[in-house]
């Protein structure tokens, strides 16, 4: 009876795998989520924590570095993986690399401006044992998306011919064809 199902009825239990398969992916990744926002903010809270090690200074620098690395690293990733017309996996790769990069600046944010009692701890922690950390990777983030963009500009002034579709502008057929019967001596 199975090979007499027209293609509506046979269908059916493909969208019904996919639904399942999506309800389950969506719950695991709720799981997830919560096991590690209850674990990530204090443990990353002791490795800085444990870098620094209370000193006012090295928890500026850390954290300029931190801020500095972990943002243009990721921007530049993803420009990588963006900026080309490329099969959607090698730019869902690039994307990946992107957010795994920029994960250190990501659980700073979490302890920051996180609600959460682990967040809370990681504030405790950070407070004591990485002064100065939170917000020197703040303003290495601001240095490093000015950095980033002051690179978009410049290679745009640099190359402004990079990014066009070919057929517009100089190369353009028509374009010469015009300046040919604008020329004098022309038939036309």
């Amino acid at each position: 009876m199975r090979a007499g199902r027209t293609g509506e009825n046979a269908a059916a239990p493909i969208w019904r795998r996919r639904l399942l398969l999506g309800g389950g992916l969506l719950v695991a990744g709720a799981v997830v989520y919560f096991a590690w926002a209850a674990t990530i903010p204090r443990w990353w809270a002791q490795r800085v924590g444990n870098m620094v090690n209370g000193h006012l200074s090295a928890g500026l620098l850390l954290g300029l570095v931190f801020g500095i690395c972990f943002t243009l690293l990721p921007l530049l990733a993803a420009w990588a993986g963006l900026h080309r017309r490329r099969p959607w996996k090698v730019t869902l790769a690039w994307l990946v690399l992107a957010l795994l990069l920029a994960m250190p600046n990501l659980w700073t944010l979490g302890i920051a401006v996180g609600s959460g009692s682990a967040a809370h701890a990681g504030e405790r922690v950070m407070d004591v044992r990485a002064p100065w950390f939170r917000g020197s990777t703040l303003i290495g983030a601001i240095i490093a998306a000015v950095i980033f963009a002051g690179l978009m500009v410049f290679t745009r002034a640099r190359w402004p011919g990079r990014g066009k579709k070919p057929g517009k502008g100089r190369g353009n057929g028509k374009d010469h064809g015009e300046r040919a019967a604008d020329e004098p001596g022309s038939a036309g």
